[in-house]
């Protein structure tokens, strides 16, 4: 069985467990990886195509997480520290593309990028504000970059405890945004309707919003340097980026997509 299940049949990595369990065969993790190695060559030319088909997408989600490890067999001249396990993830009207790759979210963008058609014009590339998840473009690729607005609600949530009216405030005026937000995904509407749709609703909430954040400090009612005052400041400093969906049709609220790719890889970590 074991030979059979080696050298023919192309099961994937993430079937081993079930089939462990199935047949009472333990199969140690480099046996498993042998198997996958094998049949790498036979799926490569879909996964370029993949790739390819990503690249041309019209919205391109990207973020990544760090691991230090003791001792790691790296490319010659190599000096990081430590790995990434990025995710990229694709979009466009009916599709989704999401791989995952071992380069921080910047260079792995950068790659599919160089498979961009010039005639595809610009696209939307929604990350948090790490300076390494914006790549340098390849020649004729133009992007408009959006911020992660759960990101920065998430600093918030995190000194609510400490300052619980005003970041009541702040989360109630980004829950109607959310809320405007499933009630254009629910009304199935299309991406210039989405856009119109925000531009009435959810555009007077973030200036009121964007107005009540820099009235705490103007009016001296928030310390620049507490909990609540960095927050503030993330939020201004990137206010532009976290509202481009209030100026571009399918830009999205966040990056939830993205993030959600990267649970499978990184349960091992548990």
């Amino acid at each position: 069985m074991i030979a059979r299940l080696k050298y023919g049949s192309g099961v994937p990595f993430y079937r081993m467990e079930k089939l462990e369990q199935q047949l009472g065969i333990p199969l140690p993790a480099a046996t498993q990886w042998e198997i996958v190695e094998e049949v790498a060559e036979l799926v490569k030319p879909a996964r370029d195509e993949l790739i390819r088909q990503a690249a041309q997408g019209e919205v391109i989600h990207n973020d990544d997480t760090s691991m230090r490890v003791l001792k790691l067999e790296r490319e010659p001249g190599e000096k990081r520290p430590g790995v990434f396990t990025s995710g990229v993830v694709a979009t466009a009207q009916g599709w989704k593309i999401a791989f995952i790759g071992r380069q921080h979210a910047g260079e792995n963008l950068a790659d599919v990028l160089k498979q961009r058609c010039k005639e595809q014009g610009r696209l939307i590339q929604m990350c948090d504000a790490l300076s390494w998840n914006v790549s340098k473009l390849p020649e004729g690729v133009e992007i408009l970059v959006a911020n992660c607005l759960a990101h920065g609600r998430r600093q918030i949530v995190e000194v609510a405890q400490n300052f619980p009216e005003e970041c009541r405030y702040v989360l109630e005026r980004l829950g109607e945004v959310y809320r405007n937000d499933a009630e254009a995904r629910d009304g199935h509407l299309t991406p210039q309707e989405r856009l119109h749709f925000h531009q009435e609703r959810s555009r007077p909430v973030m200036e009121k919003l964007h107005g009540w954040l820099e009235a705490q400090f103007a009016e001296r009612k928030t310390e620049p340097n507490s909990g609540l005052g960095k927050a503030i400041t993330c939020l201004l400093r990137h206010w532009k980026a976290l509202t481009m969906f209030l100026r571009e049709a399918g830009a999205p609220l966040d990056n939830n997509i993205a993030e959600r790719s990267l649970k499978r890889a990184v349960l091992h970590r548990n």
